[in-house]
């Protein structure tokens, strides 16, 4: 079961989705429907282990789902975005949006 996702509806800052690649993860699955390991590691120029690893930590939150299966004798691994990783991208977006908006203004 995945672990409670580590913002919540109270507006505070989800430092998760913040991470570089994180966000550029669940930006991609946002306009998506799903992507592999292989397109994924090509979009952000990372090593298997990184992209590893953040792609876990971002299926401990729920934010993302990972299916395996094997495409004839090769493992393949592809990931889709859940609904909740797309509120919590949502409201990453909506916060950076209203810190913009408040630079502007200053």
């Amino acid at each position: 079961m995945p672990a409670a996702p580590r913002s919540s509806e109270d507006g505070k800052f989800d430092r998760l989705v913040y991470e570089r690649v994180r966000l550029g993860i669940m930006s991609a699955l946002a306009v998506n429907e799903q992507l592999s390991f292989n397109e994924l590691k090509a979009l952000f120029d990372v090593s298997d282990g990184n992209l590893s690893a953040h792609a876990r930590k971002l299926e401990e939150a729920g934010y993302i789902v990972c299916s395996k299966f094997f495409a004839g004798r090769r493992p393949k691994s592809e990931y889709r975005l859940t609904p909740v990783g797309r509120k919590a991208l949502y409201r990453y977006l909506e916060h950076i949006e209203a810190v913009i908006r408040a630079t502007r203004r200053a």
